[in-house]
């Protein structure tokens, strides 16, 4: 089989909302075609030889997929009736066999079904809104049924199901219609509005739970969709029911027009899936789509996607791509569900369950065209709230993924005035085809390597590197970067099916690169290559960790796999795992902050330990290696400075009051029902949203302890970051002046051999 190595940065997430849609002609079942049952074995075998694990398909993955499989069609268990999923109970343990015997006909028997019982809903529904609601009934939907572990016992059962989802949806958008008319008139009642506490405006634009539009635009109405420049073509007026209504006929009709190959793709991503969430299976389709995002193109927007619960997730922002580079408030984030794309002023076009491949070509354009996306936020567990983002079209720019520094001249309470290194990495870059020192090389570390000679030409006290948002790259890049402030020995494990492999530092001649103090800053979105550093560089001793409670905790690896001819599709499937130098896996609890300052990630489902099916956290045995300088001594007097620093500053106690309405918008599970209690939550979330900007970062009680001329409106804005510098200032007076006193020497062989060999 043709291997194609890769470290790759994949999440998996679950959604909480079914949005669909019919057609009333006749559509033939598809069938799996002959030579499906040839790839069903090839799948097994590989799967089974080169996971990392080295499990056997056997009964207990073949019950994995089973749930896997019954998630893909129905995630969120309202569509299927107990009694559906009772008549395939007795598959529960012989997937594995039938994959074997090359027998793929159980995902078209599972589907015939769904697709019977989505058609159902839709006159359901449709007869629902025919009847209405009475709003003034106090109950509550409960909006996480993905948490659940059962389905309906009955259709009564079912119907009171759908009866709450479709209330919640339409009172939902009844109601944001009201307030936004309401607004626009400036007649939002007073008193109500003054009881809502307006804590900080942060940065929540475009953030509304609960509610059903948000553009960029002043004078969007929920119902009629605006996009972020004004124009009102984007999408056909619709009262709400009828917006509803639109949305499940028009998810009947793509269940309707699933072909075999998508089935197939569903069946056997189930199956590769209960060995752990990055392994799957890629039809030929799905495999052109992920070679385009491997080359950094992926849609023309600059994002990766992958389908999940029938919509297109957003999986990462190419650093450098058009999306990453929005600065707007309302724009696309990680995490995101685009529901909806638009051709510059035509209509929006629902993708909602559209297959992916369908969905990325809409997505993707020639250069400069104009593109609208409609996107349920990330920070909306009800699935009610969308935003419009539009995008010009455009390649991702290499320039703007490379690292950036710059010198900030920090002055104390005491007067002094302290340099201060900052480096940003938004991804580990190299120019794979080339070699150092050749034309048109390019590398992470190389360009980072010419900030630090700046830094210390200037004479900087400390340097800090921020790896916020790094979802990973070049594993050869991340070691020979902490090359830079390691002289030598490992960097990190990697743990193949039968051998471990300690992966040193580079030899580098002549001195350390940076010798002074540091600190890396990291959330829940640096994974990967961000990791391997940043928890190195803890190990060692040789830098602070700073940020989220703790990184991503994606410590795979991924290769993929030909299954032979291109009919067949491919097996992206993990083939290794990644240890730090202390024998700790970075799977699952990623690396964790010595001092935590969260970011607005931190109470939202993003991590690898969110996600169903992960590989557990594991230990080796530690590698050779001796701490070069002692951390942990100075982490609590560090963490009490920071404490008391932070408890005298308003904006960081705003900034916090954010981050916690993150949180608990991300871990609600139920909504009410009542039109007076969900428009009070409406209020408060949007009182949350409207608090950006409200607080001056010239505030002087909020910077007393720090003044940092000449950084970006980004930086001044920038809680952690500004804090962190403080920090550092800190490390530096209590370790005993701006350089620390660190060996030279890591790697406890050439240490013993520096002692015991003469060597000076």
């Amino acid at each position: 089989m043709k291997k194609i190595s890769l470290f790759t940065f994949c999440i998996l997430f679950t959604l909480t909302t079914a949005l669909g849609v019919q057609s009333t002609e006749a559509v033939n079942e598809p069938v799996p075609q002959d030579h499906y049952g040839s790839i069903a074995k090839k799948l097994a075998r590989a799967l089974s030889r080169g996971h990392v694990s080295q499990k056997p398909l056997d009964d207990s993955i073949s019950q994995h997929a089973w749930t896997n499989l019954l998630d893909a069609f129905d995630f969120d268990r309202s569509y299927f009736l107990q009694s559906d999923v009772n008549a395939f109970t007795n598959y529960q343990s012989r997937i594995d066999d039938m994959m074997k015997a090359g027998d793929v006909t159980l995902p078209y028997e599972i589907f015939s079904i769904f697709k019977k019982r989505v058609e159902e809903r839709y006159v359901f529904v449709t007869n629902q809104l025919s009847r209405g609601f009475d709003f003034n009934i106090d109950e509550d939907y409960l909006i996480r049924r993905k948490d659940t572990v059962v389905w309906p016992v009955d259709q009564v059962a079912q119907d009171d199901i759908w009866r709450k989802r479709i209330k919640s949806y339409l009172l939902a958008m009844n109601l944001s219609r009201e307030l936004a008319e309401a607004a626009a008139t400036n007649k939002i009642d007073a008193a109500a509005t003054n009881k809502i506490e307006v804590v900080d405006k942060g940065r929540l634009n475009g953030l509304l739970i609960n509610s059903n539009v948000l553009t960029n635009a002043e004078n969007s109405i929920v119902g009629v969709t605006t996009n972020s420049i004004g124009s009102d073509k984007s999408r056909p007026v619709l009262t709400p029911s009828e917006n509803i209504a639109k949305r499940y006929k028009q998810y009947m009709m793509i269940v309707q027009d699933m072909d075999e190959e998508a089935v197939l793709q569903r069946y056997l991503s189930a199956v590769a899936h209960a060995y752990d969430p990055h392994t799957d299976y890629m039809s030929p389709m799905s495999k052109e789509d992920f070679d385009i995002s491997m080359n950094l193109s992926l849609c023309g927007i600059g994002a990766s996607l992958r389908t999940e619960d029938g919509m297109a997730k957003i999986m990462e922002l190419i650093p450098g791509g058009p999306a990453q580079r929005d600065k707007r408030d309302i724009r696309l984030t990680s995490g995101d569900k685009i529901i909806g794309v638009g051709q510059d002023d035509d209509p929006i076009e629902d993708i909602v369950h559209m297959p992916l491949n369908k969905s990325v070509r809409k997505i993707r354009g020639k250069k400069g065209t104009r593109v609208v996306l409609e996107v349920i936020p990330v920070s909306d567990p009800s699935g009610t709230t969308t935003k419009i983002v539009d995008l010009i079209r455009d390649e991702v720019k290499l320039e703007e993924q490379a690292a950036t520094g710059y010198v900030a001249r920090v002055t104390m309470k005491t007067g002094e005035t302290r340099k201060i290194g900052v480096v940003r990495l938004p991804t580990f870059y190299a120019t794979m085809d080339k070699r150092p020192g050749q034309a048109g090389f390019r590398s992470a570390t190389a360009d980072i390597s010419r900030f630090i000679k700046e830094f210390n030409r200037e004479d900087v006290s400390g340097m800090i590197l921020d790896l916020r948002n790094n979802g990973g790259g070049s594993l050869r890049e991340a070691i020979s970067l902490t090359g830079l402030f390691i002289r030598s020995g490992p960097v990190v494990q990697v743990r193949e099916s039968r051998r471990i492999l300690v992966m040193p530092v580079p030899h580098m001649d002549g001195a350390l690169a940076f010798r002074k103090p540091m600190a890396v800053l990291i959330n829940r979105a640096s994974a990967s290559a961000s990791e391997i550093v940043a928890g190195a560089l803890q190990d060692y001793g040789r830098a602070l960790v700073i940020g989220d409670t703790k990184s991503h905790g994606k410590g795979t690896v991924q290769t993929v796999l030909s299954l032979g001819s291109q009919e067949y599709g491919s097996l992206k499937i993990t083939t290794a795992s990644f240890y730090r130098i202390n024998g700790d896996s970075t799977q699952m609890k990623g690396v964790r902050s010595d001092i935590v300052i969260p970011s607005r990630l931190e109470g939202l489902d993003i991590g690898e330990d969110k996600l169903s099916g992960s590989l557990p956290w594991t230990q080796v045995e530690p590698a050779m290696y001796v701490p070069v300088f002692d951390m942990k001594s100075f982490t609590l007097d560090l963490k009490r400075r920071s404490a008391e620093r932070l408890a005298k500053n308003k904006e960081y106690f705003n900034y916090c009051k954010i981050v916690r309405g993150f949180e608990e918008a991300g871990q609600r599970k139920v909504i009410p029902l009542q039109s007076n209690k969900r428009k009070a939550l409406m209020l408060e979330e949007r009182a949350l949203r409207d608090m950006d900007g409200e607080e001056s970062s010239d505030d002087p009680e909020a910077t007393e302890e720090l003044s940092i001329p000449g950084l970006s409106t980004r930086d001044r804005n920038d809680i952690v970051l500004k804090e962190s510098m403080n920090i550092l200032s800190d490390l530096i007076d209590i370790s005993g002046g701006t350089e620390i006193k660190l060996e030279t020497e890591g790697d406890l062989s050439t240490r013993l051999l520096q002692i015991f060999g003469g060597r000076n």
